[in-house]
């Protein structure tokens, strides 16, 4: 791996073209364009991308956004998309069939409803079998396309159009679902968990780890929705710092089974400094709901010192 130099990486030529129609403020475009400059200069990819945000809003018949090889895959079925056309190329390669100077490398992308939800299925074979892929999943905790509904990925007493906050009601009830540790139990290559800090280091270098180590691949990127979360755009890279200190979004990697904390707080933040910014949990400030507030804290800690044993084994 290359050593990091915010200047080269930044001027690196983008593989995903301005012009899109994402959202202002959306952290889903910021990561994509952070995983693809961690390809290397010369080689090409073939992206996957699961039907979602992304796909509407990069891609519109006969036009598109992406400058390497792109295929819309159904929300269902872009692990699987993505393992066949690996599987091919090697096949094609092996038989003298294709360039052999050339280098392709394969990518899919895929929110939280297309990932933790609907797509897992297709997402847990891909990495069972081992193919040498990527699948980046970019997590902004609701099918946000679609109306802000709910996924597996929301936080508990998130407000949504299908967990709506009222008088009976605090929002969605359960637990997120932790995909990372579960992606890792598949026993595949490289897993890593990461967001858009200040320099883009973490996401460049354990983007560059996830595309060059040979195997399955998972990457899931913290990337807030401006709509579904209700902040000030300009407030993207704020939030994700917030969800780092507060240890909501703890940034770690698993590298062959082995388990390593890329950042540990100076002093950890508490969950209300990342919750207060954004307007879907403004009710657990109101008097009386502190017990809610204390609730989420303890999930945290609880995660969070799972994280550290997890990390010290």
């Amino acid at each position: 791996m290359g050593n990091y130099n915010f200047k080269e990486v930044m001027n690196k030529p983008e593989r995903l073209a301005p012009g899109h129609r994402m959202c202002a403020g959306c952290g889903a475009t910021i990561a994509v364009r952070g995983v693809l400059r961690a390809l290397h200069e010369g080689d090409r990819a073939v992206i996957g991308n699961a039907t979602g945000c992304l796909e509407v809003s990069t891609y519109m018949y006969p036009y598109t956004a992406w400058e390497d090889s792109y295929i819309h895959n159904a929300f269902e079925n872009a692990g699987a998309t993505l393992s066949g056309v690996e599987t091919a190329y090697k096949a094609l390669k092996k038989r003298g069939r294709l360039d052999s100077k050339e280098n392709f490398k394969f990518i899919t992308f895929g929110g939280d409803g297309g990932t933790y939800d609907i797509g897992f299925q297709s997402l847990s074979g891909a990495m069972e079998r081992g193919h040498d892929m990527v699948y980046v999943c970019y997590d902004n905790g609701a099918y946000m396309n679609t109306g802000i509904q709910r996924s597996s990925a929301t936080p508990m007493f998130a407000d949504t159009t299908t967990t709506p906050v009222g008088s009976q009601s605090n929002g969605k009830m359960q637990n997120r679902k932790d995909l990372a540790s579960i992606i890792a139990d598949h026993d595949v290559a490289y897993v890593a968990q990461t967001t858009l800090t200040q320099d883009f280091k973490d996401l460049y270098v354990k983007s560059e780890r996830a595309i060059y180590t040979e195997g399955a691949a998972f990457l899931n990127v913290l990337a807030p929705c401006p709509r579904g979360w209700r902040y000030e755009t300009s407030d993207v890279m704020k939030i994700c710092k917030l969800a780092v200190e507060t240890c909501y979004w703890p940034l770690f990697e698993v590298d062959h089974g082995k388990w390593t904390l890329s950042y540990e707080p100076k002093k950890k933040l508490p969950i209300e400094d990342f919750l207060r910014e954004q307007g879907r949990f403004k009710h657990l400030f109101k008097p009386g709901n502190e017990d809610l507030l204390e609730q989420f804290q303890a999930e945290v800690d609880r995660r969070w010192e799972d994280l550290l044993y997890k990390c010290a084994k």
